[in-house]
C-alpha cells in the first residue's frame, strides 16, 4: 500500500521580514472533510504497515491489562468524618467513588458510579469531585468530548437524585463556601483559557451566575480553591514566572476578595493557611524557593518572615502543614526527598533506603495528626502507599500496586547514571532492565524524556513497561534541562533562549548509553510525548542517524506558527517558557529548532506519530502536518506512521483499559523493528 500523499496549498506567513510557506496550512480545518479524508487515509496505510503485528498486538494489550488488578479499591483516607475510597469492578472501565460515615466497617455509600454516567458515550472523564461542607451534596465536571472543557453537575447523596443545577463550559473544579449553597468556579475563554471565576448559587440558573473575578491579562489563567483550613476561599492567577493571590472568608462568599500580594515580574509564590498565618512558598530572592510566613492580616511581601532559607544545592519543591508538624518535599541531587519538622523539636528525613526513587506525600486532609500519608515507587517498586508516624517513624504499608500474575523485584536492576553533556553538565539517566542483561551492545534500548515546563521526571515503576523488559530490552529515562530535577536553574537553564539545552542533552544522553554498551545504534530507540514530541522532532532533524525507531505521541512541533496563533489553546500563557516570536530575536532562535521548520531532505528514522483530533494541548493539525512534511522530503524508505485517533484528545482513549491499546501498538512496532515477535 502507497503511503497517503497530502496535497500542497502553498501559504505565505510573514513577520519580521521573513517568510516561511507552509504547505500544509489547510489541514488545520477538520471542519473540512477533504481533512477527515486525509486523516482516514493515514490511518488505513497504518493499519496496512502494522497488519503483521497485529495478533502480536492483541497478545500484548491483553499482557498490559492482564497484570492490573481487574477488581480493585483505592487507599481510604479520611476527611470531615467520612472515610472515601474508590473501586474498580472486573470488565469496568471507570471507577466507581464511594465513602463510610466515621467507621471503615459502616454501611458504603455510592458517591458516583461513573460507569453508569459514561454508558452511551464514546469518550467520558470525571474531574474536580468536590462535596460540600454539610457532606451531602458532591459537584463534579463532566467532560463527553476530550476537550478538557466540563460541564458541572451535583449530586444529593442523601437522596442519591441529581439537581437541575448544571454549569457549561468549566474547568471542572466547584469550590464550596461554608453556607453549603453557594459555589465558585472557573470557566474558559474560546482559547480554552481558565479566565474567568463566577459564583453560583444552587437551585438557579447558571445564567444568573456572578463574575467574581475576570483575568484580563491574556499570559495568566486564573483559578480557585480552598484553604485546607478551611477558613479562606483563595483566587489564584499564574503564568509561568509570576503569581497573584486574592483571599476571602469562606464564610462570607459574598463578600470582597482582596489582593494577598500583587503580582510583580519574576515573583512567583504560593500560599497555604493555618492558624493565624500563612506560609508562603516563594521564590523572592531564592532561586530554589524558601519558606516565609506572614499574619493573615497583614499579607504583602514587606510582611513575610523566613522560615526555611534558600539553599543553592536543595530545591524546596512544596509544603503539607499539620497541627504539630511541618512536612517539606526537596529535591536533592534530582531525588525528591520528604523532610519532616515538628513545630517543637528534631527535625529529619524519611530514608527510604533507595539511591533513585520517588517519594510523595499523599492525600492528607486532616491537621489534627500524627500520621503523614506517603507514596513511593522506584523503576523496580511498585507504587506503595504508607502511613508514617512522625513520633515513632514507623512505616505502615497500607497497599503496594499489585501485578496481576505476580512480580519478583529482585529479577530486575535500576542504575543511576550521569551523562556528561557538551558544555560540561552531567545529566542524571535513570535505568531499569531484566536481570541477565549484558553491556555488549546488543540490547534494544527505550530513552524518554520530557523536558519542559519545570517538570521534573521521577523514576517510578511501571508494569506495562514490564512487557519491554521481559523482551530484553532497557528502559531509560534521561533528566535532561528544562526539567526541574537538578534545581530551578535546571529548568531555567532548558527553556526560552537556552532550549537547545533540551535537544543537546537527550543527544549527548543517548551518546553516553552508546559509548557504555547499553546498546547500538541500531537498536537505540527514542520516545517523547506532548513537548517530549517537540523534543523528539528536533533530535531527528539535528541526529536522524543516532535512533532505530522514533515515538513521538502528541508532538507539539509547529512551535512558531502555534505560538504566533494567540487564538490556540495554551500559546499566551507560554511565552515565558518558548518565548514570544512576535519579538525578533525569539521568533530567530524558535525557527532554529521548530521541528515542522526544520524538516529537511535526509534520512530519518522509522518513526511513528500519535495524535487524537480532539487534542486541546496539541492540535491534531500539528503532527498531521509534520507527518505530510516529512513524507515529502524524507530520501529513505523508513516507516513513517501516523496514528489519529478520531474519538479522543491530549490524553487518549478515557476509561481503565482502552488507552493501553495504543500502548500496544506502539510495542508492538517497536518490537517489529527489532525482530521481537511474541
Amino acid at each position: 500500500m502507497k503511503p497517503p500523499k497530502a496535497k500542497k496549498i502553498p501559504k505565505e506567513l510573514t513577520i519580521h521580514g521573513d517568510t516561511r510557506t507552509d504547505n500544509y496550512y489547510w489541514l488545520n480545518d477538520k471542519k473540512d472533510q477533504e481533512v477527515i479524508d486525509y486523516l482516514t487515509a493515514e490511518n488505513k496505510y497504518k493499519d496496512a504497515i502494522l497488519k503483521p503485528t497485529k495478533k502480536f498486538q492483541e497478545k500484548l494489550f491483553k499482557e498490559i491489562v492482564g497484570r492490573i488488578k481487574q477488581t480493585d479499591m483505592s487507599v481510604p483516607y479520611k476527611k470531615d468524618g467520612y472515610w472515601y475510597f474508590s473501586k474498580y469492578k472486573k470488565g469496568k472501565e471507570y471507577p466507581i467513588y464511594l465513602r463510610k460515615k466515621g467507621s471503615l466497617k459502616a454501611k458504603q455509600e455510592i458517591i458516583l458510579d461513573v460507569n453508569k454516567l459514561a454508558k452511551g458515550h464514546k469518550y467520558y472523564a470525571v474531574g474536580g469531585m468536590s462535596i460540600s461542607s454539610s457532606n451531602q451534596i458532591v459537584a463534579f465536571g463532566e467532560d463527553t468530548v476530550s476537550r478538557r472543557i466540563y460541564t458541572l453537575r451535583f449530586k444529593n447523596l442523601k437522596t442519591g437524585k441529581f439537581l437541575r443545577d448544571k454549569i457549561p463550559n468549566t474547568t471542572g473544579s466547584a469550590v464550596w463556601a461554608n453556607d453549603n449553597k453557594t459555589i465558585f468556579y472557573t470557566r474558559k475563554d474560546d482559547s480554552l483559557r481558565p479566565y474567568k471565576i463566577f459564583k453560583h448559587k444552587l437551585g438557579t440558573s447558571h445564567k444568573k451566575d456572578v463574575e467574581i473575578y475576570h483575568e484580563k491579562d491574556e499570559t495568566f489563567r486564573t483559578f480557585i480553591y480552598k484553604s485546607k483550613s478551611k477558613k479562606f476561599l483563595i483566587i489564584g492567577s499564574a503564568m509561568t514566572v509570576s503569581n497573584e493571590y486574592r483571599i476571602l472568608e469562606a464564610d462570607n462568599p459574598d463578600g470582597k476578595f482582596r489582593i494577598f500580594q500583587k503580582r510583580e515580574r519574576d515573583l512567583e509564590y504560593g500560599i497555604a493557611h493555618y492558624g493565624d498565618h500563612f506560609y508562603v512558598h516563594t521564590n523572592l530572592d531564592a532561586k530554589n524557593f524558601r519558606l516565609m510566613k506572614t499574619s493573615e492580616k497583614r499579607t504583602g511581601k514587606k510582611n513575610w518572615k523566613e522560615v526555611i532559607p534558600h539553599r543553592r544545592t536543595v530545591l524546596l519543591e512544596g509544603i503539607d502543614i499539620f497541627k504539630d508538624y511541618l512536612v517539606l518535599t526537596e529535591r536533592i541531587k534530582g531525588i525528591a526527598q520528604l523532610r519532616v519538622k515538628p513545630w517543637e523539636g528534631q527535625e529529619y528525613y524519611i530514608d527510604f533506603g533507595q539511591e533513585a526513587f520517588m517519594a510523595y506525600t499523599s492525600t492528607n486532609p486532616e491537621f489534627d495528626t500524627d500520621v503523614l500519608r506517603i507514596g513511593f515507587t522506584s523503576m523496580t517498586t511498585p507504587n506503595s502507599i504508607y502511613d508514617f508516624n512522625m513520633v515513632t517513624k514507623e512505616r505502615k504499608l497500607l497497599k503496594q500496586a499489585e501485578v496481576v500474575g505476580g512480580y519478583e523485584e529482585e529479577k530486575y536492576h535500576s542504575e543511576r547514571l550521569y551523562a556528561k553533556a557538551r558544555d560540561g553538565k552531567e545529566i542524571p539517566i535513570s535505568l531499569v532492565y531484566k536481570k541477565g542483561f549484558k553491556r555488549n551492545g546488543k540490547s534494544p534500548l527505550l530513552l524518554y524524556a520530557y523536558g519542559s515546563y519545570g517538570h521534573s521526571m521521577d523514576p517510578y515503576f511501571s508494569s506495562v513497561r514490564l512487557s519491554l523488559l521481559d523482551r530484553g530490552f532497557v528502559f531509560a529515562i534521561a533528566h535532561i534541562r528544562g526539567g526541574e530535577e537538578m534545581g530551578r536553574q535546571w529548568y531555567e537553564n532548558g527553556k526560552m533562549l537556552k532550549k537547545k539545552n533540551t535537544f543537546n542533552d537527550f543527544i549527548d544522553c543517548a551518546e553516553h548509553l552508546l559509548a557504555k554498551k547499553y546498546t547500538r545504534k541500531n537498536r537505540l530507540f527514542a520516545m517523547g510525548g506532548s513537548a517530549g514530541g517537540l523534543l523528539m522532532g528536533a533530535v531527528m532533524n539535528m541526529r536522524p542517524e543516532l535512533w532505530a525507531g522514533v515515538v513521538a505521541a502528541v508532538p507539539f512541533v509547529d512551535v512558531v506558527t502555534t505560538m504566533l496563533d494567540e487564538t490556540i489553546p495554551l500559546t499566551t500563557g507560554e511565552f515565558d517558557e518558548w518565548g514570544n516570536p512576535k519579538d525578533k530575536k525569539y521568533y530567530k532562535y524558535i525557527k532554529s529548532y521548530s521541528p515542522y521548520d526544520n524538516v529537511e531532505k535526509q534520512a530519518y528514522p522509522h518513526t511513528l506519530v500519535t495524535t487524537g483530533l480532539h487534542d486541546s494541548q496539541v492540535q491534531y493539525w500539528e503532527p498531521a502536518k509534520w507527518v505530510a512534511k516529512l513524507r515529502e522530503l524524507k530520501t529513505n524508505n523508513k516507516q513513517l506512521l501516523l496514528h489519529c485517533n478520531m474519538e479522543t484528545g491530549h490524553g487518549g482513549a478515557s476509561g481503565r483499559f482502552a488507552r493501553f491499546k495504543e500502548t500496544a501498538m506502539e510495542y508492538a512496532w517497536l518490537f517489529s523493528l527489532v525482530g521481537i515477535k511474541k
